[in-house]
């Protein structure tokens, strides 16, 4: 099987051209676990195949690196934009990318270089329509009173903490807080990923507030742990951000692996994420 390894801001999947390679569907969460051992396998935060659709120009079918489906991933259906242009899927700079039903828009920044000969360019840079934040509780999934679950209390490990809870089409609980480069996440992680609030787990952004116009983020993603980056999670931290009044509907998000901007139109109710999407390696297993 042929396979591309494909980072945006640090967050890494093993990308499987779907066109191409016929995997049975219920030997992939087993492959997907394979893949993603960083020791034994490739490597990565989880596996996405890039398919046909009958309702865009291209599924995204991801994994996470426990062999669980995920519904939406920001930095992943970046870098599936990137691979479907730079390896001649599709001429566009503009597409539509659907996954788990829903269907985002992606506009693509093409470098050219005319020194190499190069007409058609490689893309760098991808901004996502990720559309309309959930903020319902039982849409996101979240067990709170009140139509929003906004600075609402949760216990975690015998400490009470602070928690804005946005679906970004997967789920998410915002934390803000001081010191979050020195938290411990592999011991506080788990225990909010799977707390009996979240029937479907989470993911769990800790942010600090650095003005109105910059955060710092580490997240812990449900099925997978600690990465690099997020994009989800940006795009829920960016309008948990404005709902507690923190920042501006615009915000650069600082990262372990880099940063991403995202706007929150609150005209028409949509995120844009804007970041990098980077080729690391090509290879057959």
């Amino acid at each position: 099987m042929k396979f591309t390894k494909m980072q945006g801001c640090g967050n890494d999947y093993v990308y499987v051209n779907g066109f191409e390679e016929k995997i049975p569907q219920e030997k992939k969460p087993e492959l997907v676990r394979r893949l993603s051992d960083r020791h034994f396998g490739i490597g990565g935060d989880g596996v996405i195949f890039i398919n046909p659709s009958d309702i865009a120009d291209f599924e995204m079918e991801m994994y996470n690196a426990d062999g669980t489906r995920s519904q939406m991933c920001g930095n992943g259906i970046r870098c599936v934009g990137k691979f479907v242009y730079d390896k001649g899927l599709t001429d566009k700079e503009q597409i539509t990318v659907v996954s788990a039903g829903k269907i985002k828009y992606l506009d693509m920044t093409v470098e050219k270089n005319p020194a190499d000969g190069d007409n058609r360019g490689m893309v760098t840079k991808v901004r996502v329509n990720m559309g309309s934040p959930i903020l319902t509780p039982e849409d996101i999934p979240v067990r709170v009173q009140g139509d929003e679950a906004v600075d609402v209390p949760v216990k975690v490990d015998g400490k009470e903490y602070r928690m804005t809870c946005v679906s970004m089409g997967n789920p998410h609980a915002v934390i803000f807080m001081n010191g979050v480069a020195e938290l411990n996440l592999e011991q506080i992680g788990p225990s909010f990923e799977n707390h009996e609030c979240f029937p479907e787990r989470t993911n769990t952004e800790f942010v600090e507030i650095l003005d109105r116009g910059h955060v710092f983020m580490r997240v812990w993603e449900r099925g997978t742990g600690e990465t690099l980056a997020c994009g989800t999670g940006c795009c829920a931290t960016a309008v948990a951000c404005v709902l507690n009044g923190l920042t501006d509907e615009k915000i650069t998000v600082k990262l372990l692996g880099g940063e991403l901007f995202i706007e929150w139109d609150r005209q028409q109710n949509v995120i844009f994420m804007t970041g990098p999407a980077v080729t690391v390696f090509e290879g057959e297993i």
